[in-house]
């Protein structure tokens, strides 16, 4: 199956990252010195894929580093880089290429040093494939000091390099790097298609696969999760209730703490599953004594993993509760489509005797008042507002609409 298949309802993109491909297949191509490569290529040294939450930023980087790495034979004979089967292809798509290096971060912020690394190995040729890529995919997360460091990197790069970051929204990057990056704006996926690949690739029952994708509304990570998590969508159905608990002050103050704590859970889980398994590393790495005793000098080394760790930890109780609060703007978004009348399939059909109930209950400015106020619970999250503060206030102006 081709790369291209991977991205979902992004057919432009693809024919813009298919044309770019085939020509940096020709200039690598002409570099060997069997033909001139094009008079005006489509490729450049770095890219900048913008999209909204779910639309497949990091799967379209994946899949356009996968075709510059293609070696099949096929392209002699006229075919397109990435055929998705080759070496080149399936060690680019499963992370285990030695020249495209894929960067993700579960930390709240990417670091001057971090950044300083990615950029010696920027300068490095490639080892054994065509181009060394390096798939930056939370450059949102760029701090304002591994931005400048990654600056020059971009302004002056080292030949047969590409850069590919990822971000929300150009306004995620420095001005001083989007402007020297090529814009590809990736779309939210019809609900129809996002349904239609988890039928094909994940082997979801039709009708479990239509209802996660209108569920998330097109997000394909989230749909993909619905559909094969229970327990996500215990804590979906969860979340949903919450409209209807906050009659009083008490409730309020109950759904938020319940809300919290769930995000907690799911961060503790995480932590249980990763953090004992990367210390055990470590002090086999340091060379610990039986007994668990360190070596001498080692105990820096210890107490960075443990910040890591924390910091880690505060990411994904962020991230849950981010969901979570998505999924009840979605709510809300399905009550005001019921108050104005509208057209649009609901994404909570599941639960259109609740919404109706809620939509005759109140009126269209109290909706976006609470979806408002939703919105600003995420903003204050992303402040670093303590989270039961933000989401307490929260359900308290969900109660007064």
């Amino acid at each position: 199956m081709p790369v291209w298949d991977e991205l979902v309802g992004q057919d432009k993109v693809s024919e813009q990252l298919a044309a770019a491909a085939r020509d940096a297949d020709a200039l690598v191509t002409a570099v060997a010195g069997a033909t001139p490569p094009p008079e005006a290529s489509r490729m450049t040294h770095a890219w900048l894929f913008t999209g909204p939450p779910g639309s497949g930023r990091s799967t379209a980087a994946r899949a356009f580093a996968a075709a510059l790495q293609c070696v099949s034979p096929d392209r002699a004979l006229g075919g397109v880089p990435g055929c998705g089967f080759c070496d080149g292809c399936h060690t680019s798509l499963i992370g285990t290429h030695a020249d495209v290096q894929i960067v993700r971060t579960d930390l709240l912020s990417i670091g001057v040093k971090e950044t300083r690394d990615l950029v010696r190995r920027a300068q490095l040729s490639p080892a054994v494939g065509r181009w060394q890529v390096i798939v930056l995919e939370d450059a949102d997360r760029l701090t304002e000091g591994a931005g400048n460091v990654l600056l020059k990197a971009v302004e002056e790069p080292a030949p047969r390099t590409v850069w590919l970051l990822c971000a929300p929204s150009i306004e995620d990057v420095l001005p001083t790097i989007r402007s020297r990056c090529r814009l590809l704006t990736l779309r939210t996926p019809p609900v129809g298609a996002v349904a239609d690949i988890l039928v094909r690739r994940d082997g979801i029952d039709p009708d479990v696969a239509a209802a996660a994708a209108n569920a998330t509304q097109g997000h394909i990570g989230r749909a993909r999760r619905l559909a094969t998590d229970p327990r996500a969508r215990e804590r979906r159905a969860a979340v949903l209730r919450l409209p209807l608990r906050v009659d009083d002050v008490g409730g309020c103050l109950r759904a938020a703490q319940e809300l919290v704590d769930t995000a907690s859970d799911d961060a503790k889980q995480l932590a249980e599953e990763v953090d004992v398994k990367e210390t055990e590393e470590l002090k086999t790495a340091l060379g610990a004594a039986q007994g668990g005793r360190m070596p001498r000098g080692t105990a820096g080394v210890m107490k960075e993993l443990e910040d890591r760790q924390k910091r880690r930890r505060t990411r994904t109780q962020r991230d849950s509760l981010d969901l979570a609060l998505i999924d009840l703007t979605g709510f809300y978004r399905d009550v005001l489509a019921l108050q104005l009348g509208s057209r649009l399939a609901l994404g909570n059909a599941d639960a259109v005797d609740v919404l109706e109930r809620l939509a005759r209950g109140s009126s269209p400015e109290a909706t976006l008042r609470r979806i408002d106020a939703i919105a600003a619970c995420r903003e204050a999250l992303d402040r670093n507002v303590a989270p039961l503060l933000a989401v307490e206030a929260m359900t308290m102006a969900l109660r007064a609409g």
